[in-house]
C-alpha cells in the first residue's frame, strides 16, 4: 500500500518564516546591545590608560602635561605617548616647533603637527586614544612627505574647564575656576595672559595635583569626544582631531551631548551635511573667545570620563549643566554630592 507524501501548505510555510523573522528581532537588539558594552567597556578602559598616564606624568615632572604648545605644535596626545605604551613615537616627534617667525617660516612649517619631521606621529592611529563605539577618521592630509599622508582624529580630549577655550576670566556672566589643563605658548604674543582665582597666570602654565583644591575626585581630566566626518579636500569636521589645539580639549560650558551647537574656530571646521555629525557652527563674526566644545560619545545616554583621581565615571547627557561645570573646576569650591550625576 503507498503512502502519498505531504509537504507543507503555503500558508504553513508563511507561518514558519514569520516566527523566524521574530526571532531574529528579538536577537538582533540583544547581539546589538552585547557589542556596545562590550566597545564601551573598551572605551573605559582606554580611559583609565590615559587617566593612569597622565598620573605617571605627574609623578615624574610634578604637573600634569600641557593641554597644548600653542595651536599646532603638540599636544597632550604627544606628550603622554611614553605612558601609553608609545616610546617610538614620542621619540619621533621634534619638539623644536613655535610660533616665533623664524620657526614658523622654515620649510613651510616642517615642525607643525603636519609638517614632515611629525607627521610620523600625527598620521598614526593609536589604540588608547580611539573608542571603538565611533568612526575612525583621518580629515586632513598632508603633502609634507609626497602624495597625500593623512592625518588621524581620535576620541578623547582633556578638561579645559567651564567656559572655553581661552580660558578667560569669566564668560557669558560665569566666573572661570581654574582647570586641569591649559596652553603652555610657544610663545604667541598676541594672546593675553589670563588668571587664575588665586591670582596666579594660568596661561603659559602647567597644573600639578596639589593645585587641584577641588579634590581630585570632584574634577574632570579626560572625557569623550567624536571624531567629526568628513575629509578634505571636500567638506571635513576638526572635532576630535587632537593634534591641533581646537580639538585637544572640551569644556563643560556646554552639557554633555548638548544639542546646542560646538562652536569651533570657522565655521568650515565643522560638517553639517553628514547625519552623524552633532550640531556645530564656528564662532560668531570670529570672536574666539566664544569657542568652545561638549563632550559627546557615540554610547546611549551619556559620555564616559575619567576624573583626576583616576577613576571612570558615566556621566548622563541629562545631568544638571551646572553640576557638570562645577566638576569641571579645579578652584570652584562648589559643593557637588555623588548622587548628582
Amino acid at each position: 500500500m503507498s503512502r502519498q507524501s505531504r509537504g507543507f501548505t503555503l500558508i504553513e510555510l508563511l507561518v514558519v518564516i514569520a516566527i523566524i523573522a521574530v526571532l531574529i528581532g528579538l536577537l538582533l537588539p540583544a547581539v546589538q546591545s552585547a557589542r556596545e558594552a562590550a566597545r564601551r567597556a573598551q572605551c573605559v578602559n582606554n580611559l583609565k590608560q590615559i587617566g593612569l598616564a597622565c598620573h605617571n606624568y605627574e609623578s615624574t615632572y610634578n604637573s600634569l602635561p600641557p593641554g597644548m604648545k600653542g595651536s599646532v605644535w603638540g599636544t597632550w596626545q604627544v606628550f603622554v605617548l611614553p605612558y601609553v605604551e608609545q616610546t617610538n613615537l614620542f621619540n619621533a616627534w621634534n619638539y623644536s616647533g613655535n610660533n616665533s617667525a623664524e620657526m614658523v617660516a622654515i620649510a613651510d612649517g616642517a615642525f607643525r603637527y603636519g609638517g614632515a619631521t611629525n607627521l610620523t606621529v600625527t598620521s598614526s592611529r593609536i589604540t588608547a586614544y580611539t573608542c571603538p563605539s565611533d568612526i575612525p577618521n583621518a580629515p586632513l592630509y598632508s603633502a609634507a612627505l609626497g602624495g597625500q599622508t593623512w592625518i588621524t582624529s581620535h576620541n578623547y580630549a582633556v578638561n579645559f574647564g567651564n567656559l572655553h577655550h581661552l580660558q578667560e576670566p569669566v564668560f557669558q556672566g560665569i566666573t572661570f575656576g581654574g582647570a586641569p589643563f591649559g596652553d603652555i605658548g610657544s610663545p604667541h604674543t598676541s594672546i593675553p595672559a589670563y588668571y587664575y582665582l588665586d591670582g596666579s597666570a594660568t596661561r603659559f602654565k602647567v597644573v600639578n595635583f596639589a593645585s587641584i583644591t577641588d579634590g581630585l575626585s570632584n574634577t574632570l581630566m579626560v572625557a569623550e569626544v567624536i571624531q567629526g566626518q568628513g575629509k578634505a579636500p571636500g567638506k571635513f569636521d576638526l572635532r576630535g582631531f587632537g593634534w591641533w589645539y581646537g580639538g585637544t580639549m572640551f569644556e563643560a560650558f556646554l552639557a554633555p551631548n548638548s544639542t546646542l551647537p560646538d562652536q569651533m574656530e570657522d565655521d568650515s571646521y565643522c560638517n553639517r551635511t553628514d547625519r552623524l555629525n552633532p550640531p556645530c557652527i564656528g564662532v560668531p563674526g570670529g570672536d574666539l573667545t566664544q569657542e568652545t566644545t561638549a563632550a559627546r560619545g557615540r554610547h546611549p545616554g551619556g559620555v564616559n570620563a575619567a576624573m583626576c583621581d583616576g577613576s571612570v565615571r558615566f556621566f548622563k547627557s541629562t545631568i544638571n549643566p551646572i553640576t557638570w561645570q562645577a566638576v569641571s573646576t579645579t578652584q570652584g569650591a562648589e559643593v557637588v554630592s555623588a548622587d548628582s550625576y
